[in-house]
């Protein structure tokens, strides 16, 4: 891929140099314009899972927070673009606050009123010039020279393009990379590690403005006048189509998807009035077509077919060796790391936890096991925060004694120390093992949430991340994946994305370890392994909390036993002990004649 970026380049700046028809550089002007919001919609839809209609009305903003300065006050083309910028940053961050709580279908239907809102405001307002605009923008300059031609300002609008190219691949190689990346999976997992998906989205949200609004900004002084016309909401679909249509995982989807229907556009709009007798938006309709064809036989866009040509290298490479990162120290063997005292949980009438008391020691291997339906799972989402408790404290061990968490966001949690794992697997399917397991690591980065954006863009992050990923490769060797670095995690067997899910939760260095269920779908020497790490863990200080229908497995290696029926303890104390217990035999074997 990087031989072929470098003829990119190539071919890009000897497109003006060469006698190219003039024609052609306006093409390539727009098509530059447009990849750079299509780039900020393939960051928040494809990658982050979030769509826009509105992008169109960032780009707007651009255009005639410049358009006006520059020609109501004379104030230079580059004060307008701060002063877009910073106009995009406050509207993109307001409306985000708002817009990005949505989920589902409410989402984009809240792109899409905010989006003509601003596109009416545009075309309402007497000093912006109503639905006539603004006319007579001034020229960039740029290290002396005018550029007030299609041609010179070419230049400047793909070295935006490159910049933003370079940018979001280098954002997204990185730890707040994989933290967005994940927002796609739906949040409980990246929140599972650490990751504060709401801020998240608000951010990629605000890039995705701001690449918008260069784009409004080289519009204005391409074009010299500006109107509301190209920034309403059939321009935000136009976006997204292209997103689509390039493939809109991919950065490179974008430049593909921009090219196609720019190109397509200028030709359908030659040919279909000349076929049709009558002018008309006709290649509306065209594009309508097209993207249902496509939805059923390539809905990952275009640009995955092409890529197929190129050699593929893994986005993220784990060295050989790096600085270890440091480890929180472990509380005194026996000593208690997790209280649930009288903890109960309800879903309307429905009763999931009653009022469950036991507690976990430092260096011991607890079981919860119960029969399907008993209320294990809902325990393990009471204790990372996934589901708020409804009566009942739950208190953990961290640096300042036994504190409570109940209440606490998962995120929070898990900065405290303690790691879990699924009943069904939370992974991201496209992304290799090794960038799933460093994932669990993400709380152990040395930036916070905006440093670490700032940084991973210039590329200051480097250290950082092959501590991170170096953390990854040890504790994916550590549970016998060290051969599958970087295989697409989605092309692993049941047990194998089981044992990724440990990895993960080690990299977030807890604790207590929760698994839920870990050794479903492996074999039995699979089985006797992970009991083995288990026991090896457990020998360092960690204290492991286990829900696992394999009763061999659990009577083998567990400590101490809680056993629930329909959300209540019926039993606890040692293996043996238990599985003696009247009440345990009732509950899986129905009594015994």
């Amino acid at each position: 891929m990087r031989k072929f970026f470098l003829f990119f380049i190539v071919v890009v700046a000897l497109l003006p140099i060469l006698p190219t028809p003039e024609f052609w550089i306006t093409l390539a002007n727009y098509i530059g314009l447009s990849a750079i919001v299509v780039l900020g919609v393939v960051l928040l839809t494809g990658v982050g899972g979030m769509i826009s209609f509105g992008q169109a009305a960032f780009v707007g903003l651009g255009a005639y927070a410049t358009a006006y300065l520059t020609t109501q006050f004379g104030l230079s083309p580059w004060i307008g673009l701060l002063v877009g910028l910073l106009i995009t940053a406050a509207a993109a961050l307001a409306l985000g606050l708002i817009t990005m709580r949505l989920s589902g279908h409410y989402l984009p239907l809240g792109t899409i009123a905010w989006g003509l809102s601003l596109y009416f405001l545009f075309g309402n307002l007497e000093f912006l010039g109503k639905y006539d605009g603004l006319n007579g923008i001034p020229s960039i300059k740029l290290l002396g020279i005018t550029l007030d031609s299609g041609r010179e300002i070419y230049f400047l609008i793909w070295l935006v393009v490159i910049l933003a190219i370079v940018a979001l691949q280098n954002l997204l190689n990185s730890r707040p990379g994989r933290a967005i990346r994940a927002l796609k999976g739906g949040g409980l997992m990246a929140e599972a590690m650490g990751v504060n998906t709401a801020r998240m989205k608000i951010v990629i949200f605000v890039i995705a403005a701001l690449l918008a609004c260069i784009s409004g900004w080289l519009y204005a002084h391409l074009q010299r006048a500006v109107n509301p016309t190209p920034f309403g909401l059939n321009a935000g679909i136009e976006y997204l189509f292209m997103a689509v249509v390039g493939g809109v995982g991919y950065v490179w989807g974008a430049i593909l998807g921009a090219t196609l229907l720019t190109l397509l556009k200028d030709q359908l709009q030659s040919i279909l009035p000349a076929l049709l007798g009558s002018n008309g938006n006709f290649e509306v309709i065209v594009f309508g077509i097209m993207m249902v064809l496509l939805l059923q036989r390539a809905s990952d866009g275009l640009w995955p077919y092409l890529r197929q040509w190129f050699p593929q290298k893994p986005l993220a490479l784990a060295p050989d060796v790096a600085v270890a990162l440091a480890r929180r120290s472990r509380p005194a063997s026996g000593t208690v790391v997790l209280e649930v005292d009288r903890v109960r949980k309800e879903f309307g009438g429905l009763l999931a936890v009653n009022d469950l008391v036991f507690d976990v020691c430092a260096g011991e291997i607890m079981g919860l096991i119960g029969p399907n339906g008993a209320g294990k799972s809902t325990m393990f989402n009471l204790v990372t925060g996934v589901l708020p408790v409804t009566r009942g404290e739950i208190r953990f061990r961290d640096t300042h004694g036994l504190q409570r968490i109940d209440g606490l966001p998962a995120r929070q949690i898990v900065k405290r120390g303690i790691g879990r794992t699924f009943q069904h697997v939370h992974l991201l399917a496209d992304m290799s093992v090794l960038e799933n397991v460093a994932l669990g690591a993400h709380l152990r980065g040395t930036h916070g949430d905006l440093a670490g954006i700032f940084t991973s863009i210039l590329r200051l992050n480097k250290t950082e991340e092959q501590t991170l990923l170096f953390e990854a490769k040890v504790q994916l060797e550590r549970v016998g994946l060290g051969a599958l670095l970087y295989e697409p995690a989605g092309s692993l067997a049941l047990g194998q994305q089981r044992l990724l899910e440990i990895a993960r939760a080690l990299c977030c260095d807890p604790t207590l370890l929760l698994l839920d269920e870990p050794a479903a779908g492996l074999r039995y020497q699979e089985k006797q392994a992970l009991a083995e790490l288990l026991r090896k863990l457990k020998a360092e200080g960690m204290s492991i909390l286990l829900v696992e229908h394999d009763m061999d497995f659990v009577m083998n290696l567990t400590d101490r036993l809680v056993v629930m029926e329909f959300g209540t303890r019926i039993a606890a104390g040692l293996p043996a002990e238990v599985q003696q217990n009247p009440a345990v035999v009732e509950a899986y074997l129905g009594g015994i004649d």
